[in-house]
């Protein structure tokens, strides 16, 4: 099925297969971009098409208005995805990137549209957790680079850049706003499995974050620990990738019998 090129902005996909069959969708973290899974690309099987997400305010994108709530994130990537729902799929979403990934999923059921196969959360505690702490987008400058620093998530050079900080501050803040203004609201449990993956050194997110992700299933639940930190992806990649390659070919073979 060939994708129309208008969709490149929103959807970033680094290797196209003509042999797809499966295509996962990668949602990252506050902060992050496409270029974030820029080197899972060749990690995966020509039949499993890894899509990676590019909102605005970011990357190639980085001179639009970014998304301050979640809502409309949700609303637009649920039309702008439908030419890619043509065969089987799954979502992986990062911390911000896991809130999108399963609100995405509840609003595909909501509109009876062809839903993921599973859903991959990493370092994102269960929805009904949210929010995390005190609200920190409006924080003066000086103080939102201090926070930003707390979070250890943005490195030292890029926070002691100021000129290019200056570029990226409107997008951190609008992706702060984003987790910080999320409200959950109670719904039906999903029917696709979801596995969660954590570090087992994050102080930000714990196994019980982790493990409250099981009531938002009907389906198999499965929790992958790894030896990181919040950042775990970065450190542990090939076991991340080689965990994550075996859940997807599962999901293939369910999804397609004669695999």
């Amino acid at each position: 099925m060939s994708l129309p090129k208008s969709l490149d902005s929103w959807v970033r996909i680094h290797k196209r297969s003509a042999r797809a069959r499966f295509r996962l969708f990668c949602f990252g973290h506050a902060g992050s971009g496409p270029a974030f899974f820029h080197s899972w690309s060749d990690a995966f099987p020509e039949d499993i098409e890894l899509c990676c997400i590019q909102l605005p305010g970011r990357e190639a994108r980085i001179g639009e208005a970014p998304f301050t709530r979640l809502r409309p994130i949700i609303d637009t990537l649920g039309e702008t995805l439908i030419p890619y729902l043509g065969i089987d799929f799954a979502f992986f979403g990062c911390s911000m990137g896991g809130l999108i990934g399963f609100e995405l999923a509840r609003h595909l059921r909501r509109r009876q549209m062809p839903s993921p196969a599973h859903l991959f959360i990493a370092g994102c505690p269960a929805p009904q957790l949210w929010p995390r702490r005190l609200p920190s987008h409006g924080l003066p400058d000086s103080a939102f680079l201090s926070k930003l620093r707390d979070l250890n998530g943005t490195p030292e050079a890029i926070l002691d850049n100021s000129e290019l900080m200056q570029l990226l501050l409107r997008m951190l803040r609008a992706d702060l706003a984003v987790c910080e203004t999320y409200v959950y609201l109670t719904d039906a449990p999903l029917d696709c499995p979801i596995s969660v993956y954590g570090g087992l050194r994050d102080l930000e997110v714990s196994a019980d974050d982790l493990a409250a992700w099981r009531v938002h299933t009907t389906s198999a639940f499965k929790k992958n620990a790894f030896l990181g930190d919040h950042f775990f992806l970065q450190g542990d990649r090939a076991l991340v990738l080689r965990t994550l390659n075996q859940e997807l070919s599962a999901a293939l073979r369910r999804s397609l019998p004669s695999y």
